[in-house]
């Protein structure tokens, strides 16, 4: 396996105060920010009215956006190539009419020939509707994954924990298209969904090796079997999310206007999941289990209560000796080891 790192010992759980406590400042300044700025929503969650246009001739998009500028309406643009455009309005009209003549007047002033390709409304009670959907496409996808992790690692604790880094990397999100008031679509939805896959798939990776350190080292600690696979895992975490990362740079300069937003969106949502998988869902792990393994991590190793409970127990059964021998010679037998252990 390819390392791209030496081997590191370094105690991550020893700063789990300070990630705790950056995290309760990011859910602040989210909320801050949510409340003050709030989010630049799209035609599809608010309503609206998409004009998609082809002109004869290569035009620059800057000169569209200054033309359509001047109705005085704001108005989003993205190129689909071959001179073809898609102009996005908000508008409360129900009248797609309304908002089509004056897209083609404001074009007009660009004195190249065009053609209207299709035109498409979407009302208030839709952009409502398919809000909702979002939120619970959201909401259902945190749920499963809190399931099927802690039904592949025989601990609901896991899966909250890695459940809490997704909301982190997701908060990142939003408060990064808030601050930027960037527009939210339903592409960006899907950004958000796939974030949220990244993620976990990086916490499940660390809780596999966990998982196999539990078997490996019975006698270890949580905390020092928690950072040895974090240390242990640390050259593929970095080599896995720095090959998307460069390629996410790439398709965000390079992509164009219509995924522009969706590779922003992806950017800083595996940004942030690298950090969360280290930083909050192994440290959670460790701070709700005590550090000690817990009664459902039976399967993997034996706890110390559970050990001691076993030695205890050994000591009151018969040997093979005893066991052939008389009742009373079996009992004198264990007086006199009791006797010696006072």
């Amino acid at each position: 396996m390819m390392h791209l790192l030496p081997k590191t010992n370094i105690d991550f759980l020893k700063y789990r105060k300070v990630y705790f406590v950056l995290f309760a400042l990011l859910l602040l300044a989210g909320a801050i920010c949510f409340g003050t700025k709030g989010f630049d929503l799209g035609i599809d969650f608010t309503g609206g009215t998409m004009v998609q246009v082809k002109f004869d001739k290569p035009v620059d998009m800057a000169a569209i956006r200054a033309a359509l500028d001047e109705t005085g309406e704001n108005s989003s643009i993205q190129s689909y190539g071959d001179n073809s455009f898609a102009i996005r309005e908000k508008s409360t009209s129900n009248e797609v009419g309304v908002v089509q003549g004056r897209i083609e007047k404001a074009l007009e002033t660009l004195k190249v020939p065009f053609t209207i390709e299709q035109t498409n409304s979407v009302g208030p009670a839709v952009g409502s509707d398919m809000t909702e959907r979002a939120m619970w496409a959201i909401l259902l996808s945190l749920v499963f994954i809190i399931i099927y992790v802690a039904f592949r690692f025989s601990n609901i604790l896991w899966g909250i924990s890695g459940v809490v880094a997704l909301f982190h990397d997701l908060w990142v999100m939003a408060l990064a298209f808030s601050l930027t008031q960037r527009e939210i679509d339903l592409v960006v939805v899907a950004a958000f969904l796939t974030v949220a896959g990244f993620s976990i798939n990086a916490s499940i990776v660390i809780f596999d090796r966990m998982r196999e350190n539990i078997r490996l080292h019975p006698k270890m600690s949580m905390r020092e079997l928690i950072n040895l696979s974090i240390n242990e895992t640390l050259s593929r975490t970095i080599i896995t999310s720095l090959t998307v990362i460069f390629a996410l740079f790439i398709l965000y300069f390079l992509g164009g206007e219509v995924l522009n937003s969706f590779a922003f969106a992806m950017l800083v949502g595996c940004i942030s999941g690298v950090y969360s998988t280290i930083a909050l869902s192994t440290p959670l792990v460790y701070v709700w289990q005590k550090g000690q393994l817990s009664d459902l991590d039976r399967g993997y190793a034996t706890p110390k209560k559970e050990a001691a409970k076993i030695a205890i127990k050994d000591q009151h059964q018969d040997t093979p000796a005893q066991a052939a021998a008389p009742k009373k010679t079996v009992t004198k037998i264990k007086r006199t080891r009791r006797n010696k252990q006072k």
